[in-house]
């Protein structure tokens, strides 16, 4: 039972951390979290340093942990391995999706332009990170996708930030549209090119922040 439970408190935070829903350098404390969810801290303990170890979380003395700061160094690591592994896995997933697959692309699809056109940014998350994971768990490639799901894990926090000029928000779900027009007709390529458009827009918004916040230059966009 104790297994159990902390394995579903590991699934819940990591959704969360998927989804965006922590900000970065947010603190998560361990006691509030266990009374959240009604139960002792140990579990939520053990399911945090789970986190830990992926790299999703990083440990703070005694009392809390903290979804890491991101840096522009960092976020342009991240985002070179994400364009070729994503990318790759759009390809290959593809070919595989199934027709509750094609389903749950075109409902997120819909519900990403509500949320835009409402600027809610929980909502565009949750139906962001559930699009992109449903493609590419299609893969067929259990070590591609852990790889892709451990820097989401990293990332997801910092997704928040998409929604802190207005002109960006127009473009948020165009993207999505192009792949999932390119999957319905059986084009992986094109998939893989609008998913690595989609990466290549967004992730370079996301450093001309970082840039501005560290005192650089903003990049051409």
């Amino acid at each position: 039972m104790a297994d159990n439970l902390q394995e579903q408190l590991y699934q819940n935070l990591r959704q969360a951390l998927l989804s965006g829903r922590f900000q970065p350098g947010e603190r998560l404390k361990i006691r509030d979290l266990a009374d959240e969810w009604g139960t002792s801290p140990m579990p939520v303990r053990a399911a945090l340093q789970r986190l830990v170890a992926e790299g999703a979380l990083e440990g703070e003395p005694q009392r809390s942990l903290r979804v890491p700061v991101m840096t522009r160094e960092r976020f342009l690591q991240i985002l070179q391995i994400r364009q070729s592994l994503e990318g790759l896995a759009v390809e290959d997933g593809v070919p595989r999706l199934r027709t509750a697959d094609l389903e749950v692309l075109k409902t997120c699809t819909e519900l990403m332009e509500e949320a835009v056109q409402r600027r809610d940014v929980q909502a565009y998350l949750e139906h962001n990170s559930r699009f992109h994971l449903t493609l590419y768990r299609a893969c067929g490639n259990p070590t591609l996708l852990r790889m892709i799901e451990a820097l989401w894990l990293q990332v997801g926090p910092f997704f928040n930030r998409l929604f802190t000029e207005a002109d960006l928000s127009q473009r948020l779900n165009d993207f999505h549209e192009h792949a999932l027009e390119a999957i319905q007709r059986g084009d992986a390529q094109g998939a893989r090119a609008a998913i690595e458009q989609d990466l290549a827009y967004f992730g370079q918004y996301l450093l001309n922040l970082l840039a501005l916040e560290s005192g650089g230059r903003r990049d051409v966009r």
